[in-house]
């Protein structure tokens, strides 16, 4: 995988809002924190549009983005929220310049469908907190995020290096059989997840399981499965236990709890 250029003193970061809408004062905690870091936030009016619950209709998010991937002068782009609305304008970019020129993507949650695409490029992304949770993260993610962006896995050899592929399991879900689904031999499969119900945890598992996608992982890494649901009759079984089910009789390690996902220590991971 090929890695964009970590970011240095006066590196310019777009802040971009690919699915759901977001306000001025949402970001303005991020905005901040960017600056104190040294870097240069970009944004304009565009970032605030409203169309129902999106930041504006389909052609307009893909514009806008479009603009910040063309751009020369960008070395990272921050996707303010998640939300859902990414895969709808996922097939309308063209990347042709970004890959002159390639930045780090950044974000998590609806961002997986990014970070999808960029393996399928082959380009490192980084699956880390956005703007709107900047807020509420702890110390220690928001320095795993500046860590990422500036320093990343310089310190390890290609040799040393596994890639890391995947995110949140809703949005691979909604990808599987598609293209964009990421290549899952041989590499290590990361996991999280909010606000689902623990019969729909099993059923996607379960997908992934039947389309081959869990068989010939080098490991799994299982970050937070935040309030999570039960029927009235419940399931009987948690989401671990869910996960570790579906994964047992393939004998690869499996990571539990890793400070990732929706919760505030939501700590970055360089994915591909």
């Amino acid at each position: 995988m090929k890695t964009p250029q970590y970011l240095k003193k006066d590196s310019k970061i777009a802040i971009v809002a690919p699915a759901r809408k977001i306000s001025r004062e949402e970001i303005a905690y991020a905005v901040k924190w960017i600056e104190e870091k040294g870097f240069v936030p970009v944004y304009d009016d565009r970032l605030f549009a409203e169309y129902h619950q999106l930041a504006g209709d389909d052609d307009f998010r893909a514009s806008v983005m479009q603009d910040y991937l063309d751009r020369d002068d960008i070395d990272a782009i921050f996707c303010a929220r998640g939300g859902y609305g990414t895969i709808r304008i996922v097939d309308k970019l063209d990347f042709s310049n970004f890959e002159k020129h390639p930045k780090w993507i950044v974000g998590y949650s609806d961002v997986t469908v990014l970070h999808a695409k960029m393996q399928q490029l082959g380009y490192q992304s980084i699956h880390g907190t956005m703007p709107i949770n900047f807020p509420n993260d702890t110390k220690e993610a928001l320095e795993s995020l500046y860590e990422a962006l500036t320093v990343g896995t310089q310190r390890a050899t290609s040799a040393q290096a596994t890639p890391i592929v995947g995110g949140n399991l809703s949005v691979l879900y909604s990808m599987l059989g598609s293209d964009l689904f990421p290549e899952t031999d041989g590499k290590f499969l990361f996991i999280e997840d909010l606000d689902e119900y623990l019969y729909h945890i099993d059923r996607m598992m379960m997908a992934l399981k039947r389309a081959g996608k869990l068989a010939h992982l080098k490991g799994l890494i299982v970050g937070a499965f935040t309030d999570m649901h039960d029927n009235t009759i419940p399931f009987g079984m948690t989401a671990k236990e869910i996960i570790a089910e579906k994964v047992k009789e393939y004998g690869y390690p499996v990571v539990w709890d890793y400070p990732a996902g929706h919760i505030d220590d939501n700590r970055a991971i360089i994915l591909g």
